[in-house]
């Protein structure tokens, strides 16, 4: 049984051309939105590899500071989340993603002049707001181009590439601060924000002649006629509104879409903290016993990265294989919050012994595990959004971010705060409860989701004996 379904999974029956399509479609969709989303990500991991580098020192950072920096960059990615999606309707989006490159960019490449954190508050609030394009905006075009059965596995590559660029950035500020620290007066850490700067540069030129848009908008030289139009056959066609009117405000607020998938990922992206507030590496810095050296701050965290690859891509294909069950990825990470806050808890009674350093180290990894939920849960609301008006669907995926990160904003300060390393105890017991919650919000939306499915054969049998009595009566 179980060898017929792999063997099922593994060999697609493709309608005539459209291997040959898909085959396109991933390597210029993929390629670009993988590269830009590596290089965002590549961003986002250096500040704190730049913090652990001499950037702390040498701005004399004081207190939550850090934080603070993080908390404005994501007010910033919350203003710019539904803007930014809803852009993609009016501007095309081989334009409007290598744009939003080009001034996220320069931004970063400023961040190397910078005398004092304040400023970096400032450049890091309108990074956000650019940036803000990227995730949401590419799980919306994976959604325009990609069947349900083809979706997991995409989202899970695209996702990987952005923890790529996570556990790469370490690496990177290693050798940097080792070869070009001092060079011209500048700090390793500020050549590491100009390097990452100009890597946005071919990237987004890359984007701007070869990205594809969408199906129905579609100029791609490399696509034919035919190609284009099997494209757009291989999505379900729904009827497009206006979204800027009061009927689809309306909509969006009443429908379990928008608050059964943006309560998802409010709940699921807090089960990130660990990770996303670098938790590892400010163990490392203020470990009560040790003394790491640079090398070492910035590439031991790089392990935690590594594992969400590993889990992303495990879980994106395995859903993808079991026919969509997306849920099974929540289950997954509730066990992982509550077993990782645990053991650090239980490592932080006896913090100088080695056996607590190595468990704190095993947790952290283990944790790198819930990443997985990126690529799933995004390609779980595209797939119960597969027959909603796309602008319906850009909003609840532009949403999902800007409900997280809204949250994200203070949640960080309160229970992951710089002041509080090494052990973030009460992070910790705020994890059990985000973990706890997501078991119980997957439960609950794959039960809406079902409904849902088991309703939609019911109306499209209304719809085809509708079209069959209206036929006969034109006879």
């Amino acid at each position: 049984m179980t060898g017929s379904r792999i063997r099922e999974y593994l060999h697609v029956e493709y309608r005539p051309g459209e291997r040959r399509l898909v085959q396109k479609i991933d390597f210029f969709i993929l390629t670009f939105c993988c590269l830009s989303y590596f290089v965002n990500y590549l961003d986002r991991s250096n500040l704190a590899n730049a913090y652990v580098s001499g950037m702390k020192v040498e701005l004399g950072f004081v207190g939550n500071q850090f934080n603070q920096i993080n908390t404005c960059f994501t007010v910033g990615y919350v203003l710019g989340q539904i803007p930014s999606n809803l852009s993609l309707h009016y501007v095309k989006p081989r334009i409007w993603f290598p744009l939003m490159m080009i001034l996220w960019g320069g931004l970063t490449m400023v961040t190397a002049s910078v005398h004092n954190p304040q400023s970096i508050m400032a450049i890091r609030f309108f990074q956000g707001m650019c940036e803000a394009s990227t995730f949401v905006g590419t799980h919306y075009i994976l959604g325009a181009w990609y069947t349900e059965r083809e979706l997991g596995k995409r989202s899970g590559i695209f996702t990987s590439s952005g923890l790529a660029g996570t556990m790469i950035g370490g690496f990177i500020q290693t050798g940097i601060n080792k070869g070009l620290n001092g060079r011209h007066g500048l700090s390793g850490w500020r050549w590491l924000f100009i390097i990452d700067g100009l890597l946005t540069i071919p990237v987004a030129l890359y984007g701007f002649f070869f990205f594809p848009d969408t199906p129905h908008t579609t100029t791609a030289r490399y696509l034919t006629d035919a190609e284009r139009e099997l494209a757009i056959s291989r999505v379900p066609q729904v009827e497009e509104h206006s979204p800027i009117n009061l009927r689809f405000v309306k909509k969006v607020l009443s429908s379990w879409y928008w608050w059964g998938f943006v309560g998802l990922w409010v709940i699921a992206g807090e089960t990130e903290s660990f990770s996303s507030n670098s938790l590892l590496a400010l163990f490392l810095q203020n470990h009560p016993g040790k003394k790491y050296t640079v090398s070492q701050l910035n590439n031991y965290p790089t392990g935690v990265p590594a594992v969400g690859i590993v889990s992303t891509l495990f879980w994106a294909t395995l859903t993808d294989f079991l026919g969509g069950k997306r849920y099974l990825v929540g289950y997954w990470i509730g066990l992982t919050g509550i077993a990782t806050s645990i053991m650090i808890i239980v490592a932080s009674k006896n913090p100088l012994s080695e056996t607590s350093t190595t468990v704190t180290f095993v947790a952290y990894y283990w944790a790198g595990s819930v990443y997985a939920c990126q690529a799933t849960f995004f390609a779980w609301c595209n797939d119960a959004m597969r027959f909603e008006e796309g602008v319906f669907r850009a909003v609840v995926l532009a949403g999902m971010n800007l409900g997280n990160n809204a949250v994200n904003a203070w949640w960080s300060i309160i229970f992951y705060g710089a002041t509080m390393a090494p052990w973030f105890t009460r992070g910790m017991w705020a994890m059990i409860a985000c973990s706890i919650a997501l078991v119980i919000w997957s439960a609950g939306l794959s039960y809406l989701g079902y409904k849902a499915e088991k309703r939609r054969p019911v109306d499209g049998d209304e719809v085809e004996s509708v079209e069959i009595k209206e036929k006969g009566d034109t006879k």
